[in-house]
C-alpha cells in the first residue's frame, strides 16, 4: 500500500511572474563602516565623560591639574575626596542628596500617579471635549520648562510657596509627556472588555482603574516614573529662582553653589575635586536605578513608540 506524500516541494529557486524573489539575509552584506563609525563615535560621545567624571574623582587637586584627563594619577585619592565632600560646610552635602532624593521621589511617584490617572480617562472615557483638551496636552509638550520658570514663580510668591520643598515638588507633578505615554499604553494594554465585565460585577470606576488598570499599565508606569525622576534630579533652573536657603537646595543648585562660592573667594581651585566627587556622587543613584528598571523602561518605550 502507497501514501500519497502532500507536503509542498520546495525546489530552493524563488517563484517568477510578478513575485519578487526572496533575498538571503547576509549579515556582512548589510553592514555598513559608515554607520558603525557615527555609533561608535555616539557611543563615546555618551561614555568619555562619565569615564572622565569617575577618574577626575580619583584625583586630588595637584593631580587633576597636572595628569592626563582619562586616566588614574599614581596616588588614589577617592577616599579622602568622599571625607571632604561629606564634611565640607558642616555637611551640608548629605542634606542636598536627601533633598533630591525626596523632591525626585515624591515629584515622580505624583506625576506617574497623575499621569496614569490622565490618561486612563482620555483612552478609556468618552466625554465632552476630550480631543480638544488632549491636543493641548501634546502641545504642552512642546513647551520648554525654562519658559514656564519666571510665571510659576510670580504665582507661588504670590501663594507664599517659594523657599519651601512644594515650590520644587507641585511644578514637577505635572508631566504632559507622561500623559501621552500612559495614554497610548492604556488604550491597547485595557481591554473594553475586562472593563465591561468589572463593571457588570458591580465594581466601581475608580476601583477599575485602581485594582484592573494600574496592573496592566506597569511598564507604563515605570517609564514615566523614570522619566520624572531624572527631570526633577537633574533639574537646576528651577530651585534656582525658588530657594533662597541653602539647606533647601538640591544637589545641582548645592554644587553650583559651592563652586561660585569658592570661586568668589579666590579658592576654585582647592574644591575642584569636591564638586566633581560630588557631581559622580550625585549620578550614582540614577544610574542604579536606571540598571535595576531598565527593561521596564524598554518595555515601555517600545510599546509608545510602536502604538503610538
Amino acid at each position: 500500500m502507497t501514501t500519497l506524500d502532500t507536503r509542498a516541494v520546495v525546489t530552493g529557486r524563488p517563484a517568477r511572474g510578478g513575485r519578487r524573489a526572496l533575498r538571503r539575509y547576509v549579515p556582512e552584506k548589510r553592514r555598513s563602516w559608515l554607520l558603525t563609525v557615527l555609533l561608535w563615535l555616539c557611543a563615546l560621545y555618551f561614555i568619555l565623560p562619565l569615564w572622565w567624571l569617575m577618574v577626575a574623582s580619583t584625583k586630588d587637586t595637584s593631580a587633576l591639574f597636572a595628569t592626563f584627563g582619562l586616566w588614574f594619577a599614581p596616588e588614589f585619592s577617592l577616599w579622602d575626596n568622599l571625607v571632604e565632600l561629606f564634611t565640607v560646610r558642616g555637611g551640608l552635602f548629605a542634606r542636598w542628596m536627601l533633598n533630591t532624593v525626596v523632591y525626585a521621589v515624591v515629584s515622580a511617584v505624583g506625576a506617574t500617579l497623575l499621569s496614569a490617572m490622565a490618561g486612563y480617562a482620555f483612552a478609556k472615557y468618552e466625554f465632552p471635549g476630550r480631543r480638544a483638551l488632549f491636543s493641548v496636552t501634546l502641545g504642552a509638550v512642546m513647551i520648554p520648562v525654562t519658559a514656564l520658570a519666571l510665571p510659576t514663580y510670580l504665582l507661588f510668591a504670590r501663594a507664599g510657596l517659594t523657599d519651601t520643598p512644594w515650590a520644587i515638588i507641585i511644578p514637577s507633578l505635572v508631566s504632559p509627556f507622561g500623559v501621552y505615554l500612559m495614554r497610548v499604553y492604556a488604550a491597547d494594554s485595557i481591554p473594553d472588555s475586562l472593563i465591561e465585565a468589572a463593571r457588570v460585577d458591580g465594581a466601581g470606576e475608580f476601583r477599575i482603574f485602581w485594582q484592573v488598570g494600574l496592573r496592566l499599565l506597569g511598564p507604563g508606569l515605570v517609564t514615566v516614573f523614570l522619566f520624572s525622576l531624572v527631570g526633577t534630579w537633574n533639574n537646576y533652573f528651577l530651585p534656582l529662582i525658588m530657594l533662597n536657603t541653602s539647606e533647601l537646595y538640591p544637589i545641582t543648585v548645592g554644587l553650583a553653589q559651592l563652586q561660585a562660592a569658592a570661586s568668589a573667594g579666590g579658592g576654585s581651585q582647592a574644591v575642584f575635586s569636591t564638586v566633581i566627587t560630588g557631581s559622580f556622587v550625585s549620578i550614582l543613584p540614577l544610574v542604579i536605578a536606571f540598571l535595576f528598571l531598565q527593561r521596564y523602561w524598554q518595555s515601555g518605550l517600545g510599546t509608545g513608540g510602536v502604538k503610538g
